[in-house]
């Protein structure tokens, strides 16, 4: 897997460390480096990030605060020269804390982290299941092949990556068996995987084959979903 990089800083020269430091592993890929928050802002809401090499004391936004505005989170690794500041970070869940001037070695130490939790994260997704009853049978589903389900009156139909399981069951009873970080609802008869999604507008979105209606009702709750960062 290959993740891609933000690195935001006011100080050139930590920049360029970094950017020297991402560059020479090949699991990393430097999407842009940002010399304050609100650049990053902007880059987060057009780029996929997967880690965040974030400076903790920059101007105008403190690089916590910032970390505190996210709504939705990648890895993120705190870099700073003030060793006081890492009780905050680790209590704001970051992946590690570097502390410069940053040591190659130990660079790879904290992006070795990234890999490790993603891949537990991983794994984990994939053995979680549950077993929706259809006719006379109890089907297992995992939750990762769920594409959409489709909520018809009392009746719902879930539509996997293989398959499209009918169930005699409510929508609103259905998306309380399921991972609320992976699923929303976007309308009264939808709840959708977030990372099924291929594509979305302001009142639709597809996912593989299929496009679907956000409703008004859900439209502000699923823009905050898929938004790296709160409006």
């Amino acid at each position: 897997m290959i993740y891609n990089c933000l690195i935001i800083d006011d100080e050139l020269p930590a920049r360029k460390v970094l950017i020297n430091y991402v560059n020479k592993v090949p699991f990393l890929n430097l999407i842009g480096d940002c010399e304050n928050a609100f650049q990053a802002m902007e880059k987060l809401s057009t780029a996929t990030i997967d880690i965040i090499f974030l400076d903790i004391e920059m101007p105008k936004l403190s690089g916590l605060d910032f970390l505190k505005s996210l709504s939705k989170r990648p890895h993120v690794i705190l870099t700073t020269a003030y060793r006081e500041f890492a009780l905050d970070g680790f209590e704001l869940n970051v992946t590690d804390y570097l502390l410069k001037p940053i040591s190659f070695e130990r660079f790879l130490v904290a992006v070795n982290k990234v890999k490790s939790d993603s891949h537990m994260k991983e794994h984990s997704d994939q053995n979680q299941f549950t077993y929706f009853k259809s006719g006379k049978k109890n089907i297992q589903i995992y939750f990762s092949d769920i594409l959409f389900i489709e909520g018809l009156g009392n009746y719902v139909k879930i539509f996997t990556k293989d398959k499209i399981v009918t169930t005699y069951d409510q929508l609103n009873d259905i998306i309380k068996k399921l991972p609320e970080n992976n699923f929303v609802r976007i309308h009264r008869s939808y709840i959708v995987a977030l990372d099924k999604i291929n594509a979305y507008s302001s009142d639709s979105l597809e996912i593989n084959e299929h496009q679907l209606t956000i409703g008004n009702t859900y439209k502000d709750a699923f823009i905050e979903s898929v938004s790296p960062f709160k409006r």
